[in-house]
């Protein structure tokens, strides 16, 4: 890692504050690896910006200094893209945090990039709203990182993934110059959509200060059923079933025998469904009426449902949705391990989950294969464990089947650098290329994140 030079602190200092630019490696450490424990890197520096002005004084310094920056929100990240691999320094968004504005008639929120998803459920509620993107990590990802992996999550099935949520963003570019979509129209058709532009960048482009939401309706009545299935085919039909027939459905997610008993193990509770059956889906239903006689009719219909268990009340829903949130936290007290997030075609998933943990033995036999996600939307997270993190054999194992398959790479936590390799043989050379000429154009001097994506 190069040291930061005299000069590059001096000019950085001057724009945050001393108290602003962490140069201790006792503190920047935490800023240097993953939450999986995977990635690990070094900075020489984290800086911590408070305003648009000093995003852009900080882009500055960096194209003068000859600095790559890491822009860094809550580091939930699983594919390597918000560490600094490679010595970059990391732009905190930590102080570009809090709800500036609520739109209560319009149904918008304004927030910084380093507001948390916590923190925008709480201000939409208050307003009578609610935000449609949500996530075990709520407490701790945040806004800038969602639009900069186009991150999705348990509603994906109801409302999409955080690009349908953007109306608009204000940023910085690569060039130093500042992007303001923040005051754009529901209907705006003035050329190019810039602000989406930046969802799924993966903060190759600019760096991400504030953003303008949609809201969806509150919808306050909930009830939440954990269904059984003897298969994975047999899931797979019955959430299509559940997404044509039941109007208020709001989450469908799924995991397997194994991985609920790891969780029921680590909560020290009983799996959801005793005995675990070979697959587990939960499904909930939302509504501003009491939505459990609609979603008790809708399982009535499914064929394949061995068992169930329907939960209406909130403790009891908390209960449940706790064995599917705590899955990650789970699997990672196994030690550092590969998670690949990846999305199948409907009539290819089924197959893929049968196949998948006999092309991980093929290449790891040590290892073990864990098997959950989003059934709604086709998009399951592959984690592996027992795998050294530097061996990219399984990883390779697993993307090429998801690509033998019709599948994406990466559904929602994006490329990084765990995947770099792979974007052109799904994308193809000339989308790349395309890629490629519009960093150019917005990031000449390769500033931001260029370790990243392409």
């Amino acid at each position: 890692m190069r040291p930061l030079a005299p000069s590059a602190a001096r000019a950085l200092a001057a724009v945050v504050g001393p108290e602003h630019l962490l140069t201790d490696p006792a503190v920047t450490a935490g800023h240097a690896v993953d939450w999986t424990g995977r990635f690990r890197g070094a900075t020489p520096a984290v800086v911590r910006p408070g305003s648009i002005g000093e995003v852009a004084a900080i882009v500055a310094v960096a194209r003068e200094e000859g600095l790559a920056l890491v822009p860094q929100g809550g580091n939930t990240g699983l594919v390597g893209g918000s560490v600094p691999l490679a010595g970059e320094v990391v732009v905190s968004t930590a102080r570009l945090a809090g709800v500036t504005a609520v739109d209560p008639d319009a149904g918008l929120l304004t927030a910084g990039a380093g507001t948390t998803i916590a923190a925008v459920h709480a201000a939409a509620r208050a307003a009578g709203w609610a935000y449609g993107v949500d996530w075990a990590a709520r407490d701790s990802a945040t806004v800038g990182g969602s639009i900069a992996t186009n991150g999705g999550g348990l509603h994906v099935v109801r409302h999409g993934p955080t690009r349908a949520q953007v109306l608009g963003v204000q940023a910085v570019w690569g060039s130093g110059a500042p992007l303001d979509d923040l005051g754009r129209l529901e209907k705006d058709a003035t050329g190019y959509d810039l602000s989406g532009l930046l969802c799924g960048s993966e903060g190759t482009l600019g760096l991400v200060t504030a953003a303008r939401l949609r809201l969806v309706p509150h919808l306050p009545e909930r009830a939440l059923a954990a269904l059984a299935f003897a298969s994975m085919a047999d899931a797979v039909v019955a959430v299509g079933a559940l997404r044509r027939g039941l109007p208020g459905l709001e989450a469908a997610e799924a995991y397997r025998a194994a991985e609920a008993d790891l969780v029921a193990g680590h909560l020290g509770v009983a799996p959801a469904l005793a005995p675990p059956p070979p697959v587990t889906v939960l499904v909930e239903a939302a509504g501003h009426d009491d939505p459990v006689d609609e979603l008790a009719a809708a399982v009535a219909g499914l064929d394949g449902v061995v068992d169930a268990v329907v939960a209406t009340d909130g403790p009891r829903r908390a209960a449940l949705w706790r064995h599917r949130e705590s899955l990650t936290e789970a699997i990672a007290t196994l030690g550092p391990h590969h998670k690949l997030d990846v999305s199948l075609p409907a009539p290819a998933l089924a197959a893929f989950a049968e196949e998948v943990p006999a092309r991980v033995a093929e290449v790891a036999p040590a290892a073990r294969t864990w098997l959950f996600g989003h059934l709604g939307d086709g998009n399951l997270h592959v984690n592996v464990s027992g795998v050294d993190p530097d061996d990219h054999a399984v990883d390779d194992a697993v993307l090429a089947l998801v690509l033998d398959r019709g599948g994406s790479i990466s559904a929602e936590h994006g490329v990084g650098t765990a995947k770099r390799a792979w974007l052109a043989r799904q994308r193809g050379s000339d989308a790349v290329a395309a890629m490629a000429a519009v960093k150019a154009a917005l990031d000449p001097d390769g500033v931001m994140n260029p370790h990243v994506l392409l």
